[in-house]
């Protein structure tokens, strides 16, 4: 049988040869792992040095991000222009929808910046998956989501040994209560590895999965609908592309949940590091 070519990137849909479609010698070129690989436009890969389309995209998602806030709040006006009216509803639904409800505004007000900042550029990473010539989530590759989870972790750490001290962050790491009795021993074990190790995994791996699990879908009936295009697979590939519209609106919601999941826990987190130890 003829294998299809295999291309690093997933952009390409039609990365196989156009012949490779159903009732032909051309197996169905599935996508998996290399999909998620690229070609280094920049550098040598075996040298780790290198510069490729995700990191590109990531690039481009910081420039977007900037260029728009700062497009919006150059020349902020009392009665605000489009642009400024879109940027302060984006910026007051997370000011107010996620810092004040989970840390309060007193306590909130400061680390605002960083959550609206958090939000929006995740939220572009995600949605590269459906802009045509990108069409691929930057999040769906663990790197991404693992150093944003980072700063988070790390910046709720060392708030909670600002905030309670060596003593009062160790009971607050571990959930002590002297309450629980002869069980407090193995409470507070699993606690610690709860809250300092599975925490951290599990917010950078929501996210990642989300958008790798949503990015091989569209990639699956996308493909199909061209693998399908032949003779009287044509009524199934007309299924298949419909999957492809229905998904494609599908993630635009997954998109924005998830970065509204991610800046919503890490107000969870920073909210638990400044509350007081009961």
């Amino acid at each position: 049988m003829k294998e299809p070519a295999v291309s690093a990137d997933p952009t390409q849909v039609l990365a196989f040869e156009t012949d490779c479609q159903i009732f032909t010698d051309c197996g169905f070129p599935a996508p998996g792992l290399h999909s998620f690989l690229f070609e280094p436009i920049w550098g040598d890969e075996n040298s780790n040095l290198y510069f490729n389309k995700p990191m590109l995209l990531a690039l481009v998602s910081t420039i977007v991000v900037l260029g728009f806030f700062w497009a919006s709040f150059r020349k902020p006006k009392v009665v605000p222009g489009k642009l400024q009216m879109v940027a302060e509803a984006g910026y007051d639904f997370i000011r107010r929808g996620v810092v004040y409800e989970t840390i309060g505004k007193k306590e909130g007000e400061k680390y605002v910046p960083l959550v609206v900042s958090l939000f929006f550029f995740i939220w572009v990473m995600n949605i590269w998956a459906i802009v045509p010539v990108a069409q691929f989530p930057v999040t769906s590759i663990i790197a991404y989501p693992a150093i944003l989870a980072l700063i988070v972790y790390v910046l709720w750490v060392s708030l909670t040994f600002k905030r309670h001290g060596f003593v009062g962050a160790f009971k607050n790491f571990t959930g002590y209560n002297k309450d629980l009795g002869a069980v407090l021993p193995l409470a507070m074990l699993i606690e610690f590895f709860s809250n300092l190790l599975v925490r951290p995994f599990t917010h950078a791996v929501r996210l990642f999965a989300n958008m790798f699990a949503g990015h091989t879908l569209l990639l699956l009936f996308t493909i199909a609908s061209w693998y399908l295009f032949n003779g009287i697979g044509i009524a199934y590939a007309s299924v298949s592309f419909l999957m492809v519209l229905v998904m494609t609106v599908f993630e635009l919601f997954v998109q924005a949940l998830q970065a509204y999941v991610f800046v919503l826990l890490t107000c969870t987190f920073i909210q638990g590091a400044l509350a007081e130890h009961h």
